[in-house]
């Protein structure tokens, strides 16, 4: 057991921690399958509180839900509390990249990728970043002017796509990459599906959904190896991410990646990387169109700093309430929705015992709606992120990029790119979602809309500068 425990009163023996009653057998996994993972996980801590025991199959599984249980898990004792098996179905397909991997490799891999994912650095991507949203906003002055309507989901995957393409790759993303990200799709939702099961048949058995997969796996692997291979042909000096990543040595060690990590590290920052922020950006049109008196402030905002032309990194400062409303859609839905991690030694929190082997789940979808830490948690409220009010709240209270040692590398590159496109094209345009359409948020590896994001764009105003001029 850990030497120090968290709220534990010395006079009180620890005890299992409360949770919904269960099968012998498979305990709450049919149960939680039933309906969506949120929603089942929402109500059994409703009901339980925020130490909360459920059985996934065979496994005890615990959901911890306050901000220090978060900082106990991902700072304090990270080293009790590593990415073990619930990670193994994910390895199957990212191998041991940076967001798989462990101990010294992870270590080594960290440093070696640092350098460009600092503030400073991922501000030598931000002309890229414009040039591809520019090209979204010339489409969408189109679609705007015909009345059609749109998948804006499937708009911002397509502008975050073409946002590393450009930056990761030095060219815009044709229709391989997009039969890739179709491909890595297939594959999240595949191993979102298997973390539900409690048998997992081996991919070696041709069953016609291992057929799927392992045919995903292989387009998936071969775009990243032709990519990669023509790279390294190629002469003269570039500036692009896979290039950077390319002649990166370790600092330490002055060692390069070979070709399987450097392949598993691109595929990590190419496909993850385009999934999330697409996923923010898709709830944050959403909640603009229904919070008209955020999306006037925002507006305001924009038109007072920027009066029409393309922002620029230098402006980004002075937009304080983009970055608000874009740091309060994180609040309300995280990409990332969950973190889980493996107890290595028996570990107590608040007196209740968190068993060795056991898995646990830090959930930012719940303790970032966590009412003592919230006031009407519902609510879309930009201004929650003023100075003032986030320094009255514990720092775990909210967490869409992860904490600790492990906080996600992309976090500035992601921030930058969010805020560079809310401010383009919330300048242009306006989108509306189509009436009586509510999306459904959908826990897979990522937070997605279930049916998508239908909505119609309408033309707040017309260009006045072009992209290809910063």
């Amino acid at each position: 057991m850990l030497s120090e425990n968290l709220n534990t009163p010395a006079h009180m023996p620890p005890v299992a921690a409360p949770g919904p009653p269960g099968s012998p057998v498979l305990g709450n996994l049919l149960a939680s399958r039933r309906m969506d993972r949120l929603q089942y996980f929402a109500q059994a801590w409703q009901q339980y509180g925020d130490v909360m025991r459920l059985q996934m199959g065979p496994l005890p599984f615990h959901l911890l839900i306050r901000p220090e249980h978060v900082h106990h898990v991902l700072v304090k004792h990270v080293d009790n509390y590593p990415k073990g098996q619930g990670y193994n179905k994910l390895r199957l397909f990212l191998g041991q990249g940076l967001f798989t991997s462990e101990g010294p490799l992870w270590k080594r891999q960290r440093r070696l990728m640092q350098p460009p994912f600092t503030p400073r650095g991922v501000q030598q991507f931000a002309t890229d970043m414009l040039r591809a949203i520019n090209k979204t906003a010339e489409r969408w002055q189109q679609v705007a002017e015909s009345g059609q309507i749109i998948d804006v989901n499937e708009e911002m995957m397509r502008l975050a796509m073409n946002i590393i393409g450009r930056t990761m790759f030095g060219f815009d993303v044709g229709a391989e990459a997009k039969e890739a990200a179709k491909a890595f799709t297939l594959m999240l939702r595949f191993v979102g599906e298997r973390s539900m099961s409690i048998i997992d048949i081996p991919l070696a058995i041709p069953t016609p959904q291992n057929r799927r997969v392992l045919k995903a796996r292989e387009t998936v692997n071969h775009f990243m190896d032709e990519i990669i291979a023509q790279r390294r042909q190629q002469a003269g000096e570039r500036q692009d991410l896979l290039s950077i990543l390319l002649n990166a040595r370790d600092e330490e060690t002055g060692a390069s990646m070979d070709a399987d990590q450097l392949r598993h590290e691109v595929l990590t920052i190419f496909f993850a990387g385009h999934e999330t922020t697409a996923q923010a950006l898709t709830w944050a049109w959403y909640l603009l169109s229904i919070h008209p008196l955020v999306t006037r402030k925002l507006h305001a905002e924009l038109d007072n700093v920027l009066g029409g032309r393309l922002p620029t990194v230098a402006d980004l400062p002075n937009l304080p309430y983009t970055c608000m409303v874009i740091e309060e859609t994180l609040r309300l839905y995280p990409p990332v929705w969950g973190y889980v991690r493996d107890a290595k030694d028996e570990d107590v929190l608040d007196g209740y015992v968190i068993p060795a082997g056991s898995m646990v789940l830090v959930c930012p979808y719940l303790t970032h709606r966590h009412p003592e830490f919230w006031a009407n948690p519902e609510a879309f409220d930009p201004e929650r992120f003023t100075p003032e009010r986030v320094a009255a709240r514990p720092k775990y209270a909210y967490f869409p990029f992860g904490g600790g040692q492990r906080v996600c590398l992309g976090e500035k590159f992601a921030m930058l790119e969010a805020q560079l496109v809310l401010a383009t094209l919330a300048q242009r345009f306006y989108p509306t979602l189509q009436p009586a359409f509510r999306p459904v948020p959908e826990a897979v590896a990522s937070l997605r809309p279930r049916d998508g994001m239908p909505m119609r764009i309408q033309l707040r105003r017309a260009a006045s500068t072009d992209a290809s001029k910063n």
